[in-house]
């Protein structure tokens, strides 16, 4: 089990104005942040950074969207820091996400979710480091 997971703030709750108070949640859920960074993905990094849907029928607008606006990156750590961000976020449908979650609190849609959160050690490592060179993190 690690420590550390890995999140963005998507562009639809970054073009809403949600990102610091999606931080502050983050913050108030008890993860420290190690590295953070607002940028904006390109069509081409956006479609490597979701690679492992390639072959889904979403991926083409997931990458659009993806690319559409700022995002948010950061690398979060806390003891069970997956499966404690992943309750944190709550259900990818905002619609069935639990009270007082980020995504029942700021996403739109299945689609416009607000926030992205890693689905295991392995991927948030992965993920983290598609974002931050090692200089960049704390």
């Amino acid at each position: 089990m690690s420590n550390r997971t890995f999140t963005m703030v998507k562009p639809d709750a970054t073009g809403k104005g949600y990102t610091g108070a999606i931080i502050d949640q983050i913050i108030k859920g008890g993860f420290s942040i190690k590295a953070m960074k607002w940028t904006k993905l390109t069509k081409e990094q956006a479609g490597e950074f979701y690679a492992v849907h390639k072959e889904r029928g979403f991926y083409a607008e997931l990458v659009e969207f993806m690319s559409s606006g700022p995002i948010v990156a950061a690398i979060l750590e806390k003891d069970n820091a997956v499966a404690d961000f992943r309750k944190l976020i709550g259900a990818t449908n905002p619609a069935n996400a639990e009270e007082g979650t980020i995504r029942k609190n700021f996403a739109a849609s299945i689609g416009e979710n607000a926030v992205h959160g890693s689905d295991s050690d392995e991927n948030a490592a992965i993920e983290g480091n598609f974002f931050f060179s090692f200089l960049e993190r704390f």
